[in-house]
């Protein structure tokens, strides 16, 4: 097979359209194919607004491939089409000495058991929230009725944090062996769409994701991995530095010698007790900062001109990042078109924010974190330093909001002009459970208001609109990413107990769905080589 980058062609073209522009590519005639495959699709506004294909053809004349490749070897866009396919490195031998343990039911530990269970494995998951459906109910307690599970919640429970998001499933991570790949087709394996396969940007959606999770949870029954819900871990037994298993909540003690941590970035309790136990971590750079929503028309119209609103193209979304003149950095983060801001808090007398999205993009408003990157020298006091200023932050968005989990919001025209909102104006938050018109400027450090005032008309400069004054912006965004990591060395277990494996976002190696997906797949396979190294 061959591959073609950058095919140009127009919006709304005809599907063979395709097959003569890579036929044309090659000097070929159309006939000479008898296959192709789109790769990855995305659009270009640069000059007018074109859809960008890569795809890879077949040609039954293996001489005539050969001679392209030689005529083309000069040619960056056209060269032999990579093998994506996934190889698994080990099979779990007959008889094993344990079972791997897997904490956290996320995406990295969804994909650490499924790849051990695909290889033989049998891994035992401990999640400490519900399956994905009684999570949902518990969550939508919270955004109805203020009603908190703090332990099945937005951060905790079957699928994550990111089966309350985008469901974005993209990443800029390296990925030489194609492990994404691996993660796309398991999820059209449990029912997402094809697409997801080809889109620059993909994205399922939650409610798709619900399904998607469970069937992906019986697969792993299915191949004889075991998980359990409601089963939360409160500590590692160590042995001799080495992990030797855990002990759950209810007292009951498993012995492994071979550990997943994969607990996701709201995991405080968690981190705690490894601290006190003598796991190495440290302190790593977050952000934190608001949600800003603004009509998705608007964004749409900004970003897409005469095309916007074309169903071909969808609900339009934007990256953005400002560095301000204290030394701050401003970005956009988990930009959510056509969503919704949601109650993210996993602990009470606490308000965190998120933002979410359907399949369909469909609600009025588009969202986005705007945030301020926050290092370990503005929270010195060690590892668990971070996880100290997110709660300070949270409870005294709480106390902004009332004290009864409504968030604390503010018009962007109010915001920049220093004063309070007392009223809002054309663009209705859509936070739940309810709302709280505040002075955001006492929500953060001083700093990170500073830079964020100067970063929203900057942002306009490139969004013509994003400094509407009814824009409203709702705080606080604190769960980034984890504040700390558990470092891990070129074997990915800890640096100094041995047959843990710290993995994923809460570890402070993910940050996305697809890339916790992806660490997790890394990290199964280092456990079953050094569980096969162990069996022989």
């Amino acid at each position: 097979m061959l591959r073609i980058t950058e095919l140009r062609l127009p919006l709304g073209h005809a599907p063979e359209a395709l097959i003569a522009a890579a036929a044309a590519r090659l000097c070929i005639a159309p006939t000479a194919l008898t296959g192709l495959t789109v790769f990855r699709r995305s659009h270009d506004a640069r000059q007018g607004l074109d859809f960008v294909y890569t795809v890879d053809v077949e040609l039954a004349d293996a001489a005539l491939e050969a001679a392209l490749l030689r005529r083309f070897a000069s040619d960056r866009h056209i060269g032999p089409s990579p093998d994506t396919r996934y190889h698994f490195v080990a099979r779990a031998p007959a008889s094993l000495p344990h079972r791997p343990l897997v904490i956290g039911f996320g995406p990295c530990g969804i994909f650490a058991a499924l790849v051990l269970a695909q290889m033989g494995f049998r891994p035992l998951v401990f999640e400490r929230g519900s399956a994905v459906r009684e999570r949902t109910r518990d969550t939508w307690k919270l955004w109805r009725n203020r009603v908190l599970d703090p332990e099945s919640n937005v951060q905790f429970g079957e699928g994550g944090a990111g089966a309350f998001s985008d469901g974005k499933l993209y990443s800029q991570i390296r990925d030489p062996k194609h492990y994404g790949r691996k993660v796309l087709a398991e999820f059209v394996k449990a029912g997402a769409p094809e697409e997801i396969l080809y889109l620059a940007k993909p994205h399922i959606g939650t409610f798709r994701l619900v399904s998607m999770v469970e069937k992906m949870r019986a697969g792993i029954i299915a191949l004889g991995g075991e998980i359990r819900f409601r089963a939360r871990v409160v500590d590692l037994l160590i042995e001799d530095g080495h992990a030797r298993g855990v002990t759950l909540a209810n007292g009951e003690e498993i012995r492994s010698d071979h550990v997943i941590l994969a607990p996701g970035h709201s995991a405080r309790d968690t981190f705690e007790a490894l601290h006190t136990r003598g796991v190495f971590m440290e302190a790593k750079p977050f952000a934190a900062g608001f949600r800003i929503e603004h009509p998705q028309s608007l964004i749409d119209r900004a970003r897409l001109g005469k095309h916007a609103g074309n169903p071909l193209l969808g609900a339009a979304d934007y990256k953005l990042v400002h560095h301000a003149g204290n030394g701050r950095a401003v970005y956009s983060f988990c930009m959510c078109p056509g969503g919704a801001v949601v109650a993210a808090t996993s602990e009470p007398g606490q308000v965190v924010t998120n933002g979410m999205s359907q399949y369909s993009r469909a609600e009025r408003n588009a969202n986005a974190g705007l945030v301020v990157g926050i290092s370990p020298a503005d929270y010195p006091g060690g590892p668990l330093a971070g996880i100290a200023l997110q709660r300070a932050l949270e409870a005294r968005a709480f106390e902004l909001g009332g004290g009864n989990y409504n968030a604390p919001v503010q018009r962007v025209g109010d915001f920049l002009a220093g004063r309070a909102s007392t009223a809002l104006g054309e663009v209705e938050p859509s936070y739940k459970p309810g709302v709280e018109p505040a002075d955001l400027s006492h929500a953060l450090p001083s700093c990170a208001i500073e830079a964020i005032r100067e970063a929203i008309p900057a942002f306009a400069r490139q969004i013509p609109g994003f400094a509407m004054p009814d824009a409203i912006l709702t705080g606080v965004e604190t769960r980034t990413s984890s504040p700390l990591r558990i470092t891990r060395g070129d074997d990915l277990q800890s640096i100094n107990t041995r047959g843990l494996y710290p993995a994923g976002e809460g570890a402070g190696y993910a940050g996305g769905i697809l890339s916790a997906a992806v660490d997790g797949i890394r990290i199964a396979e280092a456990v079953a080589l050094d569980m096969l190294g162990e069996s022989r």
